[in-house]
């Protein structure tokens, strides 16, 4: 067969030939444009993701703080079934223990310190709040951050020494005892609080009555979490335990939530029996008929109501603890509930972002910080069940 003819030159220079300039020119400016804006999507996202886990990150800081806190105040006060004198409304005697004026928390432990009317301190004032470091406590409470509460929380273990999972006894350390003798409660030995002479009784007068470890925390807030000056603020907490020495004391703090920045308590008061009459602790408890507040002389089974104690609900307004001293011991008696406030900070700040907001925590007000971090403000009020459901009469 006859061979078909080769193109011709010009043909082979069409077909061989790649972009021009003016082409290449528009496929680079074309992918530029693509990865400029991919780039930029994916700056976005990452700053998108950044923010929303320092967000999460402060809600859940926030959170951690405030359920934290509130676990703890609502056990305050639980001493394993005893109930003071003051607070027993089935008592038909004036009360010997009603506490005459506020403990120190950091009281050095001896017997000389921890007599019977500071005992008395601690059991019938287990929540403390004050506005700057307590007197006897700035060796623990310390580099405070400015404007924030420090809260004192006591209460004993809930479960009893060396049952189930509870700790082993410890000779060093400090337990509660109650007795549930007739004949020992008869005799005003209703109580142990140290670390021996534990020989009270159960119910049956043989039996050693159950221990349960006290315990004391120390909340506060610190101006720098890991080291001084890092002005990361962080919620602490001292524990009542054995020091260096093995001697029971409030322990150095441990650093327990970082960016917490704001820290306010304010109690609510149980100053009125259910009759709207103050109360009164130096005299026993005084029955009166709920539906006329008055004493039904008639049916004295009906006389249920103490018209001199508290009746487990808080009036208004929720009273501020100010300064070193905090409240006094009338007021810290009579508490039955407190709001929490805490001011959540974000680690990190937020570039371009300037926080201009004031925060509110109950009383206190704080801001406008001017910087760059995020911040949110949580409350919970919280119920002391020890004590308010011990006042609550029919």
């Amino acid at each position: 067969m006859p061979t078909p003819p080769l193109p011709s030159v010009g043909a082979r220079k069409r077909r061989s030939a790649g972009f021009t300039l003016v082409e290449l020119l528009v496929s680079v400016a074309l992918g530029l444009v693509v990865i400029a804006g991919m780039a930029s999507m994916y700056a976005n996202v990452s700053r998108t993701n950044t923010e929303m886990a320092k967000t999460n990150g402060l809600i859940e800081n926030g959170r951690f703080a405030i359920d934290l806190l509130a676990e703890d105040i609502a056990h305050a006060g639980y001493w394993g079934g005893y109930v003071p004198q003051f607070d027993d409304l089935i008592a038909t005697t004036a009360p010997a223990d009603t506490p005459a004026s506020a403990p120190d928390p950091c009281l050095a432990f001896n017997a000389a310190n921890w007599n019977t009317a500071y005992q008395n301190a601690l059991i019938g004032l287990p929540v403390q709040v004050f506005g700057a470091a307590p007197t006897g406590c700035t060796d623990i409470v310390t580099n405070k951050q400015a404007n924030t509460d420090v809260l004192v929380v006591r209460r004993t273990n809930n479960c009893a020494t060396g049952v189930g999972n509870c700790e082993a006894d410890n000779a060093a350390k400090v337990y509660l005892q109650r007795s549930l003798c007739d004949t020992e409660i008869a005799a005003n030995n209703r109580l142990v609080l140290g670390v021996a002479g534990f020989t009270l009784k159960l119910r049956n007068c043989t039996s050693l009555a159950e221990k349960r470890k006290f315990i004391s925390n120390i909340y506060y807030i610190r101006n720098y979490a890991t080291t001084a000056g890092d002005g990361i603020p962080t919620l602490m907490r001292s524990n009542f335990d054995l020091n260096a020495s093995n001697t029971p004391a409030h322990t150095p703090p441990t650093a327990l939530i970082e960016g917490i920045q704001g820290f306010a308590v304010e109690l609510g008061l149980d100053a009125q029996s259910r009759c709207a009459t103050p109360v009164d602790y130096t005299a026993a408890p005084a029955k009166v008929d709920p539906a006329s507040c008055t004493v039904n002389t008639i049916n004295a089974d009906l006389n249920t109501t103490p018209s001199n104690r508290g009746d487990g609900v808080p009036e208004l307004p929720f009273v501020h603890c100010t300064g070193a001293g905090g409240c006094t011991s009338a007021q810290l008696v009579n508490t039955v509930a407190a709001k929490i406030y805490v001011l959540a900070r974000s680690k990190e700040a937020t570039p371009g972002y300037t926080d201009t907001k004031k925060y509110a925590l109950g009383s206190t007000l704080l801001g406008p910080f001017g910087d760059g971090f995020q911040r949110h403000v949580f409350q919970l009020t919280v119920r002391l069940n020890n004590v308010s459901s011990r006042r609550e009469t029919p």
